[in-house]
């Protein structure tokens, strides 16, 4: 029809009514802008006429195949209801005419029956950023086109599997009341109305209850002595107990109610004092025990003049050579006075002097 509008003449590119019923602006600015820039020569008339002639045959083709498409669609929900009710008459006239009828139609995977009706290529000088790849009919139906962009491929593999289903029972001829045809396509709403859900509010749920089982204890001597050495003392036991019906005193101004129990409180009622347990007796090495021991044995260790907080102490000290040995508590306090007297006193004289013989000095 462009051909029969323009002929030899391709001035009338430019603001041509008709040829703006046939082409859109687009593909107009493409043949305008070609044609102004073409080399080409003009067509004789007889190339002219056999062109033109190609061109009617090509309508009149074209005319035939519309009208054999609305025959088909006319007859559709007798040769194949169930895809007529999921589809349409019309899609499902085209797709079983690309296919080679209801037989070839129910043949064909689904992923291939989405495919039917796709552009495989474009013209050389127009645009491919407006074709979709791997579209075909079931893509541009009713069915898919109604739901939003995002969901358009998706949907459209789905309407596809479903069209393949009520193919084969439209090619058994089956179910000719189209009820299969009905069940598929309130499938197929359901799905799609599942899938423009909201998504649901997330909810912050507590953690469940661990389901660890009681570890298995260690025994044995060695565990006991541990357990008996990490247990409470008799102190912080005295500590922990409380009377009640009674004011306690704090212990700390800082830290108010902190009380310490029965510990040091006298009308306990017992004559003895607690008896201590060796198993949490703080312990001391061996080596410190010998130091100590040492320490108390040097100069008779406690006396009534050295410390004078008790009165039962003696100068009488025990030693491994001797026995029975008294001792001078001052031994040692009188021998650091001496050296004191000796080399820091303010009465002391130099003891050693440097004298000059012959020009040098000498000690």
């Amino acid at each position: 029809m462009t051909l029969q509008e323009l002929g030899n003449n391709l001035d009338k590119c430019k603001n041509n009514e008709n040829l703006q019923q046939i082409l859109t602006n687009a593909t107009i600015m493409v043949v305008s802008v070609t044609a102004s820039t073409t080399q080409g020569q003009q067509l004789t008339s007889e190339e002219l006429e056999r062109i033109e002639e190609a061109c009617d045959m090509a309508l009149e083709l074209n005319q035939s195949k519309h009208r054999i498409y609305e025959y088909v669609e006319s007859r559709m929900s007798f040769i194949a209801p169930n895809l007529s009710i999921i589809v349409g008459a019309s899609t499902a006239a085209k797709i079983m005419g690309i296919a080679g009828g209801l037989t070839n139609l129910s043949k064909m995977p689904a992923c291939n029956v989405m495919l039917l009706g796709a552009q495989r290529k474009t013209l050389s000088g127009f645009s491919s950023t407006s074709v979709l790849p791997h579209t075909g009919y079931i893509y541009h139906s009713d069915i898919v086109q109604l739901l939003p962009s995002d969901l358009h491929r998706k949907a459209a593999r789905l309407v596809a599997a479903k069209c393949t289903l009520a193919a084969r029972v439209d090619s058994f001829h089956e179910n000719p009341e189209g009820k299969v045809g009905y069940d598929l396509k309130e499938e197929i709403e359901r799905k799609f109305d599942k899938w423009q859900e909201p998504p649901p509010v997330k909810q912050v749920k507590p953690l469940p209850a661990p389901l660890d089982g009681q570890r298995k204890k260690r025994g044995g001597r060695r565990y006991r002595k541990m357990k008996e050495r990490l247990g409470l003392t008799e102190i912080r036991r005295h500590a922990n107990r409380m009377s009640f019906g009674e004011i306690e005193e704090d212990a700390y101004q800082e830290d108010l109610g902190f009380s310490l129990g029965h510990l040091g409180k006298s009308g306990s009622g017992r004559v003895r004092q607690a008896q201590v347990n060796e198993a949490t007796k703080a312990r001391i090495s061996k080596t410190l025990q010998r130091t100590l021991q040492k320490q108390s044995m040097v100069y008779g260790g406690k006396s009534t003049i050295r410390d004078r907080s008790s009165g039962t102490a003696s100068s009488v000290a025990f030693t491994p050579l001797q026995g029975l040995e008294i001792v001078n508590p001052q031994a040692a306090e009188k021998k650091v006075a001496e050296a004191n007297q000796k080399y820091f006193s303010s009465m002391a004289e130099f003891l050693k002097v440097k004298h000059e013989k012959n020009g040098t000095m000498t000690q």
